[in-house]
């Protein structure tokens, strides 16, 4: 449903008028004030599966957003499930891509950038082992790891690149985060213990789906510098 603030038809009104009804899944174009935030804490503490977007640079940063805005720590802890952070970076077009083989220097200090991105330990003995990891899963025939770039040709008109695709980053609401969001604990913290727990971060998924060939490197970094 289209809200209309001039006539007094805003998120929060629409909210208060479906929760009426008794919905199992409620869908929050936005949330944009301390209102339509509160009552969708409140939906989702009586049984309502709630979900909504918000503009933010990170998953962590989505908790300070909403306690900024007023909710209250201790019900927004028991209701959050999980937060979902995306970025859109262009598709490499699958008939013109080519590969570019890395050499040794160049695939360490990706691997380096991969670890320091989720503030991991990056002495040689961690980057050798993801190194290993990154050949068992995406170079082929024991061959060396591999980076995509666009060409063009008539399928992508041109331009290299086919549609769009997602780069993503979940944090999933455990004991620990909800003790975080509890005490008002600062976007760092909230990352730290996200990372404990094994989230991926943007720039992360960005260089694994750039190994696998569904976007190129550049695109990926772009996308992924906050």
């Amino acid at each position: 449903m289209q809200v209309n603030p001039r006539i007094g038809w805003d998120f929060a009104a629409a909210m208060r008028t479906f929760l009426r009804a008794d919905p199992d899944v409620i869908m929050i174009g936005e949330m944009r004030d301390a209102e339509t935030a509160r009552i969708a804490v409140e939906a989702s503490l009586t049984g309502h599966l709630v979900l909504s977007t918000l503009h933010t640079n990170s998953a962590p940063e989505s908790v300070t957003r909403l306690l900024e805005i007023g909710l209250d720590p201790f019900t927004f802890s028991d209701s959050l499930l999980g937060i979902l952070a995306q970025r859109l970076v262009r598709r490499l077009c699958v008939h013109c891509r080519q590969p570019v083989a890395l050499d040794e220097p160049q695939a360490q200090e990706l691997a380096r950038q991969f670890l320091a991105s989720g503030r991991g330990s990056q002495g040689p003995a961690d980057v050798q082992a993801l190194l290993a990891r990154w050949r068992a899963r995406h170079a082929a025939s024991g061959g060396p790891l591999r980076l995509w770039r666009a060409v063009g040709c008539p399928s992508c008109e041109g331009q290299g690149y086919r549609g769009r695709l997602g780069l993503h980053e979940l944090m999933s609401a455990d004991d620990a985060i909800r003790q975080l969001v509890r005490h008002r604990a600062p976007a760092a913290e909230l990352q730290a213990a996200a990372l404990a727990a094994g989230m991926v971060t943007l720039r992360q998924d960005g260089i694994d789906k750039a190994l696998s060939g569904l976007t190129d490197l550049s695109e990926a970094l772009a996308a992924s510098n906050t």
